[in-house]
């Protein structure tokens, strides 16, 4: 699983949240929401943003590419 799978994964569910929570709150499509999570495809600049924002985390984070928050 990439890191962005595991780390959308992981902050949904220290926020209690159920995909399709996830999804009501940032306006994404719980569809695309599990299949980020299954790994099946990759969300697009605009939905790594929402999401970044949301879990109030840096972008580098959310894809991997640090480790930190």
């Amino acid at each position: 699983m990439s890191k962005l799978s595991t780390r959308l994964r992981e902050l949904r569910i220290e926020k209690q949240l159920s995909q399709a929570e996830l999804a009501k709150e940032t306006k994404l499509s719980q569809s695309a929401i599990a299949s980020w999570e299954l790994d099946n495809s990759q969300p697009n600049s605009g939905a790594i943003i929402i999401l970044s924002r949301y879990f109030d985390v840096s972008c580098d984070y959310l894809l991997g590419e640090i480790d930190t928050l």
